[in-house]
């Protein structure tokens, strides 16, 4: 969902083999072996987001970054740059999100430091993140997508959450794998079916910076009258860089990818603006929380993705439904949005009000209090706190299916 657009064809590409005449035979180079550089642990937030930890220049303090195989570049938090003196230079480059298409300023010539390795030559974009941060409850503090991964080959073990980096060359796949080979611009596209009042296969951006299952833009579901006309999504809020906006939520009834299938996906319906799915190219995404099912081996490279089912390829998918948004604000959890006629609209739930507890649990941890909020049909005491007053009431989530 983040799109570099100035970059999204910038793309070089290896001379692999010679023509000669008489026989025009083909000798191709021969490959040398991938080499492993480092690992590092990363963590997951909700939705199966992954973050990294790394530093920038000079500076001796670790940051956060999402790493993104939906992000066309690599970027960094505007007020990160503003908090350590991070020199800025405004640009005429824009880039197009959820919220809108704005020009964004660059930090030009930084090194990237992970756990051994150091990225040079890098030059981020600057964006505001405060939405993502207020969303996951820790500091967001940039992206790391296609000027990344076009350099190595990064292999991701969800079981053990493990991030391996290799040198781009020869590499063997685990076996009882799949090999896909996306259609890649800056960001990769892989080719889906999924079925639910008949079967389409379509393209669709394979990105790991989306918390949720699968996405579909409005204009793709209308036009390829895929969804059940039964079918009555309900509406919810969701965030990603540049901003908050509606979609609605439901089911289709399977997704493949390669050769694996799943069922009853939950799926976003998206009113696509700016066109950040590109279509009619693509039809929107596949997201992390169904990606993390697999351990991959990223290998931008070799244009491919190699997948293995994983210890969560079975984990249950999400149905729950509140129709709350909340948020991290200055160290409380806050009620930003409350859909009318939804479980949380029922159970008198305001926004403004502080979430103080749930189910008894009182972490403030707002990834925690998430994930209780994920059990359908399930009675749950919520204590907020409006204005100077705590009140106990009862929320019941509804399923989606």
């Amino acid at each position: 969902m983040r799109k570099l657009f100035c970059i999204l064809f910038a793309l070089t590409y290896s001379l692999l083999s010679t023509f000669f005449c008489k026989g025009q035979e083909i000798l191709s180079m021969p490959q040398p072996e991938a080499k492993l550089v480092t690992s590092f642990p990363f963590k997951q937030f909700n939705g199966g987001v992954m973050v990294i930890q790394a530093r920038i220049g000079n500076l001796p303090d670790s940051l956060n970054f999402i790493l993104d195989t939906g992000s066309g570049g690599i970027s960094l938090d505007s007020s990160t740059c503003a908090e350590f003196n991070i020199h800025t230079v405004a640009s005429d480059t824009t880039i197009t999100g959820i919220g809108g298409i704005r020009k964004v300023p660059f930090v030009f010539d930084q090194s990237l430091h992970l756990t051994g390795l150091e990225i040079k030559h890098l030059n981020f974009h600057v964006n505001n993140y405060e939405v993502l941060t207020s969303v996951y409850g820790e500091k967001v503090d940039g992206i790391i997508g296609y000027s990344f991964f076009s350099r190595y080959i990064v292999s991701v073990n969800f079981d053990s959450s493990i991030i391996e980096v290799y040198t781009p060359g020869k590499i063997k796949y685990p076996r009882n794998s799949t090999t896909l080979r996306p259609v890649f611009t800056a960001l990769p596209i892989q080719w889906a079916d999924i079925k639910d009042r008949k079967k389409i296969g379509y393209n669709y951006y394979f990105d790991t910076g989306a918390g949720l299952c699968f996405l579909m833009s409005e204009q793709f579901a209308e036009d390829s009258a895929v969804l059940l006309s039964r079918r009555k999504p309900v509406v919810t809020q969701a965030q990603g860089f540049g901003g908050k906006l509606q979609m609605r939520l439901t089911v289709i009834k399977e997704l493949k990818i390669g050769p694996y299938k799943f069922r009853q996906v939950p799926t976003h319906l998206y009113e696509d603006l700016y066109n950040v799915t590109s279509f009619p190219f693509t039809g929107g995404l596949i997201g992390n929380d169904l990606l993390r099912r697999f351990n991959m081996v990223i290998n931008y490279p070799q244009r491919e993705i190699n997948l293995s089912p994983n210890g969560h390829f079975r984990d249950n998918f999400d149905y729950a439904y509140t129709g709350l948004g909340i948020f991290y604000e200055n160290g409380k959890i806050i009620v930003g949005d409350v859909i009318e006629g939804s479980p949380g609209a029922k159970a008198k739930i305001k926004v403004g009000d502080e979430l103080f507890s749930v189910n008894n649990n009182l972490s403030h941890n707002i990834m925690t209090y998430k994930n209780i909020l994920q059990t359908p049909n399930d009675d749950i005491k919520v204590i907020v706190k409006r204005g100077e007053t705590f009140i106990m009431l009862n929320l019941r989530p509804a399923s989606i299916k």
